[in-house]
């Protein structure tokens, strides 16, 4: 078969000695016949080589509020320029964004972008970080990391919203691009993860670890809970005991409220007391910073001084009303925030400007 014009090779593969190929990016391992796909769809088998058939090519441009992905702890108040592409290499019943990860249609990328066109557009619209969203940006991590260097080549940050569902070696190559991520930690339950996204908890606890303690990527943690699936007092527990215990009480957690979606619309929507629930516990677990998301939740969405418990960022859904910090990102009290904090906070407040690019 003859690779077309617009080839772009793939990394992370090998040759099997049967003919086919091997993806080596994440644990699914898809084995691939000429002209097969992988799993998440945009990894194929041309010519006997890797190709990753969305490089260059989004589902869409939008510059959004840093606390929407959520980031409450990187640049406040920031603006961020979002991106994805279609498909996903994690097959999640409940998927919020299904209509982008789940699509099969490449009509779908109807946008078309260089790396140094996007770290353009989000220099000329003042933002200070693009994120890979959306989908997972594991998928298309040759564009993400090429939109890296272009976008650090100008002085702005790139962060990662992602599932953590990844190989080692791909692993390191990503984060050394990226500045901040957000991991999508689905559950604390191997059968949640087989039965619900297809794919494993384990290499996810390997991915949180890597980046808490290999890397001075920025770490914050999502949890999307699911009533009568992920949402029990006792693995609440256990999952803030590990998060404590492996990654320190620094670590921002967001507890976020599902809505019914995609293969899992016979599952009520997450009552804002489920969301509080789970934020007590991981707090009387030491956790210093965590949220709620999702819900109109003020005390939820506020960042307090784990010292004295003043106010110190007062956020209501993605606006923030009050900002208390210091130039250095400490508390009047003198106790030190981890995160990353401007001397002086920007105020994008919730807007959502979609643009386009080229």
């Amino acid at each position: 078969m003859t690779t077309p014009a617009t080839f772009y090779p793939g990394r992370y593969w090998h040759p099997l000695a049967d003919g086919r190929i091997q993806c080596d990016l994440c644990p699914r391992d898809c084995k691939l016949h000429e002209g097969q796909r992988g799993a998440c769809f945009v990894r194929q088998n041309l010519g006997g080589q890797m190709a990753l058939t969305t490089y260059g090519r989004s589902s869409g441009f939008c510059i959004d509020p840093i606390e929407k992905k959520p980031l409450n702890h990187f640049y406040p108040g920031s603006s961020i320029l979002s991106f994805g592409t279609a498909g996903c290499n994690l097959a999640c019943k409940f998927c919020q964004n299904w209509d982008i990860s789940k699509s099969r249609e490449m009509d779908v990328l109807m946008d078309q972008a260089s790396p140094q066109a996007i770290a353009d557009a989000a220099a000329a619209h003042g933002c200070q970080s693009v994120a890979f969203t959306y989908n997972d940006p594991v998928i298309f991590a040759e564009y993400a990391m090429d939109v890296a260097n272009a976008c650090h080549a100008q002085g702005i940050k790139t962060v990662a919203v992602t599932a953590g569902y990844m190989h080692d070696q791909p692993r390191r190559d990503f984060y050394a691009k990226m500045d901040a991520a957000n991991v999508d930690l689905k559950a604390f339950d191997e059968p949640f993860y087989f039965k619900l996204t297809g794919s494993q908890l384990q290499p996810v606890l390997d991915t949180l670890i890597y980046l808490r303690h290999e890397t001075d990527v920025w770490l914050e943690i999502t949890t999307l809970l699911i009533p009568g699936h992920n949402d029990s007092d006792t693995e609440l527990h256990a999952m803030s005991e590990w998060i404590a215990e492996q990654l320190g009480p620094d670590v921002p957690l967001h507890f976020t409220a599902f809505h019914p979606d995609h293969k899992m619309r016979d599952i009520a929507a997450t009552p804002p007391a489920t969301l509080t629930r789970a934020r007590n516990i991981a707090r009387s677990k030491g956790l210093r910073y965590v949220y709620t998301g999702n819900v109109v939740d003020r005390e939820g969405g506020t960042t307090f001084c784990p010292q004295c418990n003043s106010v110190l960022i007062e956020r209501d859904w993605h606006q923030i009303h009050a900002y208390q910090l210091g130039k250095a990102g400490q508390c009047g009290c003198g106790a030190p925030i981890a995160g990353h904090f401007a001397a002086k906070p920007e105020s994008f407040g919730r807007r959502r400007i979609p643009i386009r690019i080229g």
